[in-house]
């Protein structure tokens, strides 16, 4: 089957007015781009970002339109040139607001195209010295005895291709001997989570503040053959739910945080009460520029760091706690 992807130029203002035209036309599924909302979303998000790509943010620069689409039929023509005639009325119903030029643009999609075509970019990826990530789509055929870690990466962080998720997966690889139990603050995709387990740690719990995340993770747990008795997803904010702290403290042996660094720092006081006495604290996603705050932030915690990564700007650091060797 075909389709036709319908492009809506309008403006910001012109969003709401625009969708509720729609689906009094009878279209219920659209996808809405606006530069307005980008913005509000970086701006109440701040703590979890630093730095936004360049690339993107040109992209939604000045942009705000509405995207649906067609079965591409033989009714599609017919469809298109009603629709014109409706954004054209539309504009001029609200002639008091910028309703921008409410142009309709047309692409042709096949199904395939958006519902798969995504998934070429992920291919099975080497990491460290043994390790290997492969989409669940594909084969995991072994590549030079590496362990295979299947992973559907969806739509939530942590697919093994970013530098900071690497260089945790390589400290993965020298810390854990067997039997460790793990906690993970900022799961994602709960990568970390399934490669301590696979490496050889007893159980391990993945805490996000996103509730997709739970989900996410839970389910690639199982594509990986791991089970409630080893893993556990929860949704949860350890630095400001102290109930969530109490619920989930205990005597971890690796603790790790692939974040940014706006919340590690706040997290560095926390760490210890999750500690195992020999324990390691692992903390990624730290701008080289931002290096020495974390560090600072992590030795007024009582941690005394042991080891410092950095691959592409970005920085990982292992710390335990003072007075304590592994």
């Amino acid at each position: 089957m075909q389709w036709l992807e319908l492009t809506i130029k309008t403006t910001s203002v012109g969003i709401e007015p625009l969708c509720e035209r729609l689906t009094v036309l009878g279209y219920d599924s659209f996808i809405i781009d606006d530069e307005a909302d980008f913005d509000d979303f970086l701006e109440n998000n701040r703590q979890y970002w630093d730095y936004v790509d360049e690339e993107l943010a040109k992209k939604m620069h000045g942009l705000s339109q509405v995207r649906l689409y067609l079965e591409d039929s033989p009714n599609a023509p017919e469809a298109i040139s009603a629709l014109k005639d409706q954004m054209r009325l539309l504009k001029e119903q609200r002639s008091n607001i910028d309703m921008g030029t409410l142009e309709i643009g047309l692409v042709g999609l096949q199904d395939e195209d958006w519902e798969n075509n995504w998934k070429q970019y992920y291919q099975p990826l080497p990491i460290g010295k043994k390790l290997l990530v492969v989409p669940q789509w594909l084969s995991p055929e072994n590549e030079e005895g590496r362990l295979p870690i299947l992973l559907d990466p969806g739509m939530i962080f942590g697919t093994g291709a970013h530098a900071s998720t690497q260089m945790c997966m390589i400290a993965l690889e020298e810390a854990v001997k067997g039997g460790e139990r793990v906690i993970d603050l900022g799961s994602g995709s709960g990568i970390l989570s399934i490669t301590a387990l696979l490496l050889g740690a007893s159980s391990a719990v993945g805490v996000d503040i996103d509730p997709k995340a739970e989900d996410i993770a839970r389910e690639n747990a199982a594509i990986n053959g791991l089970g409630s008795d080893r893993f556990t997803a929860v949704t949860g904010d350890v630095i400001a739910d102290r109930e969530a702290m109490e619920r989930l403290r205990g005597s971890y042996d690796l603790v790790l945080a692939n974040i940014v660094a706006d919340v590690i720092i706040p997290l560095a006081p926390v760490v210890p009460n999750f500690l195992a006495k020999d324990g390691l604290f692992i903390c990624s996603g730290i701008l080289e520029q931002r290096l020495e705050e974390v560090r600072t932030a992590i030795e007024q915690a009582g941690l005394e760091i042991t080891q410092i990564q950095t691959i592409d700007d970005w920085c990982r650091i292992t710390a335990h706690l003072g007075g304590c060797a592994r």
